[in-house]
């Protein structure tokens, strides 16, 4: 047995050897051929331009910021970056770079400064708002605003703590310390000359000096005004809630005409107020202490008019509760503002929007929310109007938010 074994053994040596001698020494060796592969680059981006308008919408200044970052597949790491930019001739341009770390630094001092930043945002939105505001008692409002947040900006800067400085003093010296950003980094922020189409192309190059290319089309978008979200006055009907601390909770939902707007022909239509008297304990209003409330008879309704920009969309909640003696509904309606009266409210042509809902499996002064989606079409205004029947019923927390 051993004999056969070893015999076996000498065979395969002998095999070896004769395959050995037949490689000649000008093929190259097994195990070196030469590796073609090379890095397959790729690129991810995001748009961080932001902008500045005047009350006429008329742009003031902007930043067409792209944030890049370069990347290569995970066989082959890329050791080496290179970027370009082309506008839609082919010509190559010298665009603004900025620092990937510039923003996040700025943003670490921001969190630094918090209270500060927060009371100069203020006042910042209250000086674009007041020369855009046509009522002088609102503006007298505003102004008293400014004047009381400018008295609380010169506190919060005396009393910053020597620490806080010492941090804002330090990342503000890591801001000087930045390198300039280059077409050869990793990651970098791109600042286009303005909008249009260009290419921006990505070389990566791997630690065997192999590259490849990638290149994509970017669409530099014209910067246009955030669409404003409208203001509802006295949203929750509660007191003391209008621009100037006034109200009593429903100043703002008043018909132009009771004798116009009455469901009945006539008589007083202004809503009553619910007010929860033990707030915390249970079946609280969404929110406030005070509601709308609409006795069973269906002869108050509310009635605001609201500005809005045209062609923008929006969604408006609100909540309902209702009694659940016998049938009941809320009917929320958006109108034209060319609408008159109660008689052309129910007219489908100036209905921009409406929902009805009942007490049809509600649980008894258990508020629900619901939402009420419109297009603002060819309209400035629109109006919001709500009617009751059957039995008695509560609205309150009305918001809107532009889609």
């Amino acid at each position: 047995m051993k004999t056969k074994i070893s015999s076996l053994k000498l065979l395969a040596l002998a095999t070896v050897l004769i395959l050995s001698s037949c490689v000649s020494d000008d093929l190259a060796d097994v195990g070196d051929l030469e590796d073609i592969t090379g890095p397959t680059p790729f690129y991810n981006y995001s748009d961080v331009t932001f902008a500045e308008f005047d009350c006429e919408d008329v742009e003031l200044s902007s930043n067409y910021q792209f944030n890049f970052q370069a990347g290569s597949n995970l066989a082959v790491n890329g050791t080496q970056y290179l970027w370009s930019v082309a506008d839609s001739d082919g010509n190559n341009l010298d665009v603004t770079l900025i620092n990937k770390d510039l923003p996040v630094l700025e943003l670490l001092i921001d969190a630094e400064l918090a209270e500060i930043v927060a009371i100069e945002e203020d006042i910042a939105e209250l000086e674009f708002k007041i020369p855009c505001e046509d009522d002088p008692a609102r503006v007298v409002v505003m102004e008293s605003q400014l004047a009381e947040l400018e008295l609380a900006l010169v506190a919060a800067e005396n009393a910053l703590t020597d620490d806080v400085l010492q941090n804002v003093a330090d990342l503000e010296a890591q801001i000087l310390a930045l390198d300039e950003a280059t077409l050869q980094d990793q990651e970098l922020i791109i600042e286009f000359p303005s909008p249009g189409t260009y290419t921006v192309g990505l070389t990566v190059t791997d630690n065997l000096n192999k590259s490849n290319y990638t290149e994509k089309l970017i669409t530099v978008n014209q910067a246009v005004p955030t669409i404003p979200v409208p203001e509802i006055a006295e949203a929750s009907f509660e007191d003391n809630s209008l621009f100037d601390g006034s109200g009593d909770g429903r100043d703002s939902w008043r018909v132009p005409s009771n004798d116009a707007w009455s469901p009945l022909g006539g008589g007083t239509t202004v809503i009553q107020i619910n007010t929860d008297s033990s707030p915390g304990e249970g079946a609280d209003l969404p929110d406030g202490v005070q509601a709308a409330k609409f006795p069973a008879g269906g002869d108050r309704v509310a009635y605001q008019e609201i500005e809005v920009t045209p062609g923008a969309e929006y969604v408006i909640t609100y909540f309902t509760a209702f009694e659940e003696d016998t049938f009941g509904q809320m009917k929320v309606s958006i109108l034209s503002p060319n609408t008159s009266n109660y008689a052309e409210a129910q007219l489908e042509e100036n209905i921009i929007a409406t929902r009805t809902d009942t007490n049809v499996d509600r649980v008894d002064n258990v508020f629900k929310q619901h939402s009420l989606s419109f297009e603002a079409g060819d309209n400035e205004s629109v109006i919001i109007f709500a009617t009751n029947s059957g039995v008695e019923s509560r609205l309150d927390a009305f918001n809107i938010v532009v889609r």
